[in-house]
């Protein structure tokens, strides 16, 4: 059984696409273009379940049209409509990813260099040229940078990251 813990979200199904069973697939993360994994996962009736896929092409810079196996009807598509669709996170931890999309790290924890927990990611702000984590604290929410000059250390395990911040900027 998957779990929600072991996988990260990387987009949703939209739409059907002519009669063969082919979804449009809205993606944040084109992770399952860059790492070799046969499968997604949907989320149907709150369950995660593989499917795998027979082909995919890309529609847009964010859009693809994926044939799962065994869906080769509208009305089997239409049953994911509305899907989020998750990527495990063992195709990345075992160092299959050369790059890991930020969106990865969403639901872990940061930590300070001395293990003071900062808090936990809950987005990117990809708005500006210096990509953002949002970061919910007890008492705020704030904006760290997701650069990799900061990050000391990536635990895929316990979902945590350590940053050595410069002095001052959490206070900000």
């Amino acid at each position: 059984m998957i779990k929600r813990e072991d996988t990260y979200p990387i987009g949703r199904i939209t739409k059907t696409h002519g009669l063969k069973g082919e979804v449009v697939f809205n993606f944040e993360d084109d992770i399952f273009d860059r790492v070799e994994c046969p499968y997604l996962i949907c989320e149907v009736d709150g369950i995660l379940v593989p499917f795998f896929m027979e082909e995919y092409r890309f529609k847009t810079d964010s859009t693809a049209l994926v044939k799962f196996e065994d869906i080769d009807t509208v009305e089997k598509a239409q049953a994911l409509l509305g899907s989020e669709v998750f990527f495990e996170n063992k195709y990345i931890e075992n160092g299959n990813a050369e790059e890991v999309s930020l969106n990865y790290f969403i639901g872990f924890t940061v930590k300070s260099a001395d293990g003071t927990i900062i808090g936990t990611i809950t987005g990117i702000d990809d708005q500006t040229e210096n990509w953002l984590f949002n970061v919910e604290t007890p008492t705020t929410d704030m904006l760290i940078p997701a650069h990799e000059d900061f990050i000391t250390d990536i635990n895929h395990q316990d979902k945590t990251i350590e940053m050595d911040l410069p002095e001052g900027l959490l206070d900000l």
